[in-house]
């Protein structure tokens, strides 16, 4: 396992899944369609974990277990890696792993598509519409972060 990888995905899913909150930002919100959330890990994704009492031990092996794993995220370069694992994370992994053999390690491409899923999603489901300005400031973050990781020093 390439851990320095998984670290850079992994701190940037942090910052927008519970940011600097110590309590993982577990929320409820009743509109969300994950459900009961905390450390990014939603009820709907995982049925059989105690979200409230989720740990960031139980988090991170969930997250490197079903998220980095499936993705293969190993061996998908940087800045890659941390886009194709953040739309593994917000997307799902069949969803994700679809765009990165779309893809072929262009993060650009990536972010297009993920931004074209978003806009069709609050088309399909207008109650959605709530979330799209986070899922586009989450992406504009994400293309700043590729294009600083990825420009040569």
């Amino acid at each position: 396992m390439d851990a320095n990888k998984l670290k850079l995905a992994l701190q940037f899913v942090a910052k927008w899944e519970w940011g600097d909150r110590k309590d993982g930002g577990y929320t409820n919100d009743p509109r969300d369609p994950g459900g009961e959330t905390k450390y990014g890990i939603s009820k709907r994704a995982h049925p059989n974990e105690d979200i409230k009492n989720l740990t960031p031990e139980r988090a991170l092996e969930i997250y490197q277990k079903e998220y980095w794993e499936p993705i293969a995220g190993d061996n998908l370069p940087i800045p890659y890696c941390v886009v194709a694992f953040d739309s593994a994370v917000n997307c799902g992994v069949s969803r994700a792993n679809n765009w990165i053999r779309t893809t072929k390690g262009d993060w650009k491409a990536l972010c297009n598509i993920r931004k074209a899923y978003y806009l069709d999603l609050v088309v399909r489901r207008p109650d959605l519409r709530v979330y799209l300005k986070g899922w586009l400031n989450r992406m504009n973050d994400l293309v700043k972060y590729c294009e600083i990781t990825a420009s040569p020093l």
